[in-house]
């Protein structure tokens, strides 16, 4: 182990900042998190949580940039410092709000932004090729805070021949893990990830991939004609008003990834701009109403969750991720699932928007003392990895 490393590794407890910028665009969020041990171990107490909105000329410029055929090495050079910027603000923001001293802190894990993820390969001058790029230098937040940083997770799951995602089960697994009693959780940021731990589950016995879109079409069709006004459905409360249509229902039942087995990951590269002027052209050529499009595009959220479950025999579900609050959401979840008890993560003693920034400080501990923190069972890597790259 490097010797700078080895005091903090040797730590009884560590004062961690997990950081983590979600594909819906909204803000960053950051969690402190002091952990004790590594890997079977490991104890983790959420201490602060802090979220902090992007400004909208940002998310904008984000949302553009995802799209792949916008920006240049000009542009993706300065958000990736603006990001790094915003990263160390916000943590900053953190620490005055817990009031504790930015030198106190041990480590901290920074997702980054996802701008790209191609899971499946493409051809690039000859070569077939899969990648994927999260944004945001983290050479700031280790000259603000001195102290370790990790970053760049997915990587290495890449090279293992895996997706780089999903890469939140791994922390569930070590937290949420019961000998007694099967336990699932569905996190809904802008991707749908489900996650299930069957009873007395070892690492390898994890089941965990990208269930499809989570809050991203809803919210680019609530922006849409909202005239950019609104960034999502405030409680689901434009898909209340609705119906679903058979129309639209046909378009999303005949998504690929709907049938695609696991495990499996996905994001705005599919769910992004084409899909959803495809979804206003059917809506135009109908005549389908706002509310009715916005209704159906969340059923579709709530069809693909239900579809991940089936034979499952799962008892309870604890959803998590911006999509806990949106009450229509979780009703149709509850009229699919009526075997199944729908619970959020507040209603199971946990935190809904804080898990994944939680999991990239989680991450960082675990890469810091070394251990594996991949589940290839999730991923589809070949072998277990340890994922991020450290800036001392």
């Amino acid at each position: 182990m490097n010797e700078k490393l080895e005091p903090l590794a040797s730590k009884e407890e560590r004062l961690c900042i997990g950081i983590m910028s979600g594909t819906s665009c909204d803000g960053i969020n950051c969690a402190l998190v002091r952990i004790s041990g590594s890997g079977s171990s490991l104890r983790a107490k959420e201490a602060a949580f802090h979220t902090e909105a992007y400004d909208e000329s940002v998310r904008n410029r984000l949302l553009s940039l995802a799209k792949g055929n916008e920006g240049g090495s000009h542009e993706l050079t300065l958000m990736a410092f603006l990001l790094g910027d915003l990263f160390a603000e916000a943590c900053l923001r953190l620490c005055d709000e817990a009031k504790v001293d930015r030198h106190a802190i041990d480590l901290i894990g920074s997702h980054g932004h996802t701008l790209y993820h191609l899971p499946e390969p493409e051809v690039y001058l000859g070569r077939p090729l899969r990648g994927t790029m999260q944004l945001g230098d983290v050479s700031r937040l280790a000259e603000t805070f001195s102290c370790p940083v990790v970053s760049d997770f997915r990587v290495r799951d890449f090279a293992a021949g895996g997706m780089g995602a999903p890469l939140v089960p791994y922390t569930e697994y070590l937290l949420y893990r019961s000998e007694t009693k099967t336990v699932a959780l569905q996190n809904i940021g802008g991707i749908g990830n489900i996650t299930i731990l069957p009873k007395g589950c070892r690492p390898e016995d994890v089941i965990a991939f990208d269930t499809g879109p989570g809050n991203m079409v809803i919210d680019a069709l609530v922006s849409h004609y909202s005239g950019g006004k609104l960034r999502y459905d405030d409680g689901g409360s434009m898909a209340a008003k609705g119906k679903t249509v058979p129309e639209l229902e046909r378009f999303f039942l005949s998504d690929p990834y709907l049938y695609q087995p696991a495990p499996k990951s996905t994001g705005r590269e599919r769910y992004g701009e084409a899909f959803i002027k495809e979804i206003l052209r059917i809506a135009d050529s109908y005549g389908i109403s706002a509310e009715d499009v916005v209704c159906t595009a969340t059923w579709y959220t709530a069809e693909a969750i239900r579809r991940s479950m089936e034979g499952r025999n799962v008892g309870s579900l604890v959803v998590g991720g911006g999509g806990s609050h949106n009450s229509t959401l979780l009703s149709m979840l509850r009229e699919m699932l009526p075997q199944t008890r729908i619970m959020t993560g507040e209603e199971a003693g946990y935190n809904s928007d804080s898990k994944e920034a939680v999991a990239f400080a989680i991450l960082a501990n675990e890469c810091v003392c070394g251990q594996a923190n991949s589940l290839p069972s999730a991923t589809g890597g070949s072998h277990p990895v340890v994922l991020g790259k450290m800036q001392l």
